[in-house]
């Protein structure tokens, strides 16, 4: 019998995204990989470690929204912590992108770093590396990625923001 781990990946929080971005339950794997620069299989496995974790349903096509939520409120930071790198051109993230930064002024800029980028700023590690090519296909979902960026190298207003913003976007009034 195959050991399987089933601990959750970087690459399982940028499809439970995905999926509250897209927000039909009849999504599909592979229109949804290619959207996010992953395999088929990437996406499969994904898919059976948020079932086994509750974060998704047992049909694994709508996310867990209240688990999801209180998992990136009180777990992303310490699960996948980060801490802002050397100056580097790249696309804007935490505070320094939408929403937050129609919020929160600050001349410290934090950014994932792309080549393509048109910001300058402390490089902030994305949760896996196709995050900005597929931040850049996704609007709702580039959102989304800067707030659980905020989560995860905020302070506590940014943090405090974030959490209003993310239940927004998932529908959970306060």
């Amino acid at each position: 019998m195959r050991n399987q781990n089933n601990q959750l990946k970087p690459q399982d929080i940028l499809l439970l995204l995905k999926i509250v971005s897209v927000n039909d339950p009849k999504w599909n794997q592979k229109p949804m990989a290619d959207s996010l620069g992953l395999s088929q299989s990437e996406v499969s496995e994904a898919v059976s470690r948020c079932k086994y974790s509750g974060l998704l349903d047992p049909k694994g096509k709508i996310v867990m929204k209240l688990g999801f939520l209180d998992f990136l409120k009180y777990g992303i930071q310490f699960v996948f912590p980060q801490k802002p790198g050397p100056v580097v051109r790249g696309l804007p993230t935490a505070h320094s992108g939408l929403p937050l930064n129609n919020q929160i002024q600050s001349t410290e800029h934090y950014v994932w770093p792309y080549g393509k980028g048109s910001v300058r700023g402390h490089s902030i590690t994305p949760l896996y590396p196709s995050v900005p090519e597929a931040a850049l296909k996704d609007d709702k979902l580039y959102e989304l990625l800067a707030l659980v960026d905020a989560l995860r190298v905020g302070r506590a207003r940014e943090k405090e923001l974030a959490m209003v913003e993310l239940k927004k976007r998932f529908g959970i009034g306060e």
